[in-house]
């Protein structure tokens, strides 16, 4: 009786490769000196620019308590930022002699085209606001990349 060889299975690209184990030895090396020298060029940052649509509305009107603030200026400049339809949300703190407002728009609009939409909603408001106002409100983004990372503080005699 004679027995019959067995017959294996064979994966043509693992074939080729142990046939040709120096091209494949090089092409993994150049893949990996290419990887490495990439990773060099590309530039980083510990903490990059983002900006998040994030508006901010301050609004003095001095000698007038938080109650007034509030009722002449803040409720007004809200009911028209309200209107925006990307406003994902609106906070807002009256204190004395100060109205601050911070809107949030979706992360989907442009930073200049969110300006100019609260721009254009506080300009809308304006007739409602006092008209003894010193200063008009100013509408400015927050760039999260002017905020310190260290402050030191020093003192001494």
């Amino acid at each position: 009786m004679q027995e019959q060889p067995i017959k294996r299975k064979e994966f043509s690209l693992s074939s080729l490769a142990v046939d040709n184990a120096t091209s494949v030895f090089l092409i993994a090396l150049m893949i990996l000196l290419f990887g490495i020298q990439a990773y060099r060029d590309m530039p980083k940052e510990q903490y990059p620019d983002s900006s998040l649509p994030t508006i901010y509305v301050n609004t003095p009107y001095f000698g007038n308590s938080g109650e007034e603030i509030e009722n002449l200026i803040t409720r007004p400049l809200e009911n028209e930022i309200e209107s925006i339809s990307e406003l994902k949300s609106l906070t807002s703190t009256s204190i004395q002699d100060f109205s601050i407002i911070i809107v949030e728009l979706s992360n989907d609009v442009e930073i200049n085209d969110a300006v100019r939409k609260v721009k254009d909603a506080v300009d809308k408001a304006k007739p409602e606001l006092p008209t003894d106002l010193d200063q008009d409100p100013s509408v400015e983004e927050i760039k999260f990349a002017e905020f310190p990372i260290v402050t030191v503080n020093v003192s001494g005699n």
